[in-house]
């Protein structure tokens, strides 16, 4: 059994924010898994499915980006799920928009929801990034909690559907032959 984790903010005020890719992708497993609707649980939202014959907990936490782990933590007990098969979705400035990668472990790199997950359930977990790039001038929170752009918002149908076929090679294939697979057709697109 996988959890898979997206990262974001709850309501309509984040809804279409960059920060939110996470629940995107999440909202987009749930419907490609045909998962029924999701409900509240562990200070998130989630549902059950099944991918290609795997199950699945697909998490959206609830608790604000800062405090992701308390929600992750809680749902890995419940369902008595190792670290080395949490896998969390989350925007990433040091990825160019559209750029999906898959990686086990690592820092923070100044992402709160990354802090929080660290702090709660070590840093060993799957992820699976998202370029959202970084802004020219201005801050990087203000960056983060922007929506797309027009261009972007144009792309993003198309990144949703890599992040989701992505994750889907994770949970199928496991991360190292994801990574084969992602890594090297972002690097190829490049």
């Amino acid at each position: 059994m996988w959890l898979v984790v997206g990262l974001g903010n709850p309501g309509a005020a984040y809804a279409k924010n960059r920060h939110n890719v996470g629940f995107m992708v999440v909202d987009r497993l749930a419907a490609r898994a045909k998962a029924p609707d999701f409900k509240d649980k562990f200070s998130g939202a989630f549902a059950r499915a099944s991918v290609g014959g795997e199950d699945v907990v697909l998490l959206k936490p609830v608790t604000y980006m800062n405090l992701s782990g308390t929600s992750v933590r809680r749902a890995m007990d419940f369902f008595k799920i190792p670290i080395e098969n949490v896998l969390v979705i989350h925007d990433e400035m040091d990825l160019a928009f559209g750029d999906v990668r898959v990686k086990v472990g690592g820092g923070a790199a100044g992402h709160n929801g990354l802090k929080s997950m660290t702090q709660h359930c070590t840093a060993e977990f799957v992820r699976l990034r998202i370029g959202v790039g970084r802004p020219l001038h201005g801050r990087a929170e203000d960056w983060v909690l922007g929506n797309f752009d027009v261009s972007e918002s144009a792309e993003l149908a198309d990144v949703l559907d890599a992040a989701a076929l992505a994750a889907e090679a994770v949970v199928l294939r496991g991360p190292g032959a994801a990574q084969n697979s992602v890594n090297t057709k972002a690097k190829a697109k490049a």
